[in-house]
């Protein structure tokens, strides 16, 4: 039998639910408790038993698998704020898929201009999504129809498909809206949205609806901080030291992996430099790879520099991951180029990159929305136009450091970049496109001497920011170089040889200087070897002297 368990007027705290329910799990005994009287089901904490709830009673229907351990600072309990209206949450569900898993945190609104509801916090690139269900006015698109990038109009705008992932529900914990179709046999697909107000819209065609043709559930959703929840009963073992104190073992040399932020899914072996994937969380069997080539980053993993945001607001970032990356040629006459990406951190803003090429440095943020196409080669975001620059195949070669998503040998993504017009020219957008996810950034170009400055380096180092980034390009590519540089080079010697060689001497020798055989044979040789022949200059054999890095 459930019972009421309402705390005395006014002894609630900001933020926690004035009405609980409590019942005896049906499995193991342990009391099982609801924050809501709308929430139809539970997961036990003591025997992880699925419960669903009917009427006064609950009926077990399955057993969870055991949540992986994630890091993630976000638990059971926690209480914050949203447009006003406080919030608890009270379950959570972890969804896998083939690269790794992510959350997603039921929460339990009180009141509010909006009246008691719950909502999803879920993890998105990084950072965070508060999403609310909602019912549509139209029918909604069949699994099969959404493609990758492609647009539609659906509740009253225009999205962009931006991912299509088969997953399923691994764990669940704590009370859920609806009973929780757990196992890797029950795969599902998720389709993510995008929108030009850097809304995210979610498309979930869920086993737990009641048919294969019933419509999917949608949710719609918008990017927001930790901070700007006014977080209270976050996880204490989160942070840097007690982070510390929880090594991994490197699987390749044995030496401890230490991560630093709790949303790492992939880290580099500071000894052996193997790239290990601890998206698992600790137990698992760690999947990694050796990498043995790559430089040194110029800016120290741990270093940290004040950077503005795109609000000019200047913000300590620290550098704690690192990547170089190139670009994959269609056609061996075109010029390879390489890049450097600092995958920086701030606990209030998330993550942003700081971007190395030839063409100098930029400041890089993941975008929540998506930019919309105007005409031809063109794009807007933000009220502001974009051209395309260029469009190409890139690959990861070397990584360092710590990163949020699950790192894989040789990843590949293709990119196409757009410039800013008019009074956006110092702004830069970038799409990135893998099998299953498009992502948008946007970034602004920033002098080396204001990366210079902003990381304290010293000058002999703050020389080294203006160098080309070609400069990382293989032994090969620079003998490739070298060869057709010296090939040229032989070329206008032999050219220069020809013009002051005389081809008429034998003439000369024996007709004389002033005989007609001897100047109607300089008029023939004058005809191949003029002073007004062709220029040389622009594009040796592909490598164009105007060219420059690609991202």
């Amino acid at each position: 039998m459930a019972s009421d368990t309402s705390p005395p007027s006014g002894s609630s705290a900001s933020g926690a639910p004035q009405r609980r329910w409590q019942a005896a799990c049906p499995n193991c005994g342990a009391t099982v408790e609801f924050a809501s009287a709308a929430s139809a089901s539970a997961v036990c904490s003591y025997c992880r038993s699925s419960l669903l709830r009917e009427g006064e009673a609950l009926r077990k229907i399955g057993i969870s698998a055991e949540l992986i351990e994630d890091y993630s600072p976000l638990q059971i309990g926690a209480s914050g704020r949203y447009a006003g209206a406080p919030f608890t949450v009270v379950g959570r569900q972890q969804i896998a898929y083939a690269e790794g898993s992510w959350n997603e945190w039921h929460v339990l609104f009180d009141g509010g201009p909006a009246g008691p509801r719950s909502g999803w916090l879920a993890e998105d690139n990084g950072s965070y999504v508060m999403a609310f269900e909602a019912p549509l006015s139209e029918a909604a698109p069949k699994a099969q129809e959404l493609i990758l990038d492609r647009s539609l109009q659906l509740a009253g705008q225009r999205w962009t498909v931006a991912a299509v992932t088969r997953c399923h529900l691994r764990a669940a914990q704590g009370e859920l809206p609806r009973p929780p179709q757990l196992g890797a046999e029950r795969q599902y697909l998720v389709a993510e949205l995008r929108g030009p107000g850097n809304e995210v819209g979610s498309l979930d065609f869920s086993p737990g609806l009641a048919s294969s043709d019933a419509a999917p559930i949608w949710s719609l959703g918008r990017s927001i901080r930790l901070d700007a929840m006014a977080m209270q009963g976050l996880r204490d073992d989160v942070n840097s030291k007690d982070l510390k104190s929880r090594s991994l073992e490197c699987p390749s040399c044995g030496a401890a992996l230490t991560p630093s932020l709790s949303s790492t899914r992939s880290i580099v072996c500071g000894q052996c430099h193997a790239v290990v994937d601890i998206s698992q969380g600790a137990g698992a069997d760690l999947e990694h790879y050796a990498q043995n080539n790559g430089m040194e980053p110029q800016l120290r993993l741990g270093s940290t520099g004040m950077l503005q945001t795109e609000t000019g607001q200047a913000i300590s970032w620290q550098v704690v991951g690192y990547q170089e990356r190139c670009d994959l040629p269609e056609s061996s006459e075109d010029e390879q180029t390489f890049w450097r990406e600092y995958l920086l951190y701030n606990k209030i803003e998330g993550f942003a990159f700081l971007v190395d090429t030839e063409e100098g440095w930029s400041l890089v943020r993941p975008l929540t929305g998506a930019p919309v196409s105007s005409r031809g080669d063109r794009i807007d975001w933000g009220g502001k136009s974009y051209k395309k620059r260029w469009t190409y195949q890139a690959k990861v070669t070397y990584v360092l450091g710590e990163f949020y998503w699950q790192v894989s040998r040789d990843q590949r993504t293709r990119v196409s970049d757009y410039e800013g017009q008019g009074e956006a020219r110092q702004m830069l957008l970038s799409r990135e496109q893998t099998e299953n996810e498009v992502v948008w950034s946007l970034g602004r170009k920033l002098d080396a001497a204001v990366v210079a400055r902003a990381f304290k380096l010293a000058p002999e180092r703050a020389a080294a920011l203006g160098r080309d980034a070609s400069s990382l390009s293989d032994g090969g590519g620079l003998l490739r170089k070298i060869v057709i540089a010296f090939f040229i080079l032989l070329i206008l010697v032999l050219l220069l040889r020809a013009c002051s060689s005389d081809d008429c001497q034998a003439y000369k020798d024996n007709y004389g200087e002033a005989s007609s055989e001897y100047q109607q044979c300089r008029k023939s040789s004058g005809a191949r070897y003029g002073t007004s022949g062709g220029s040389y200059g622009g594009s040796y054999g592909g490598y164009s002297s105007g060219g420059g890095g690609h991202k």
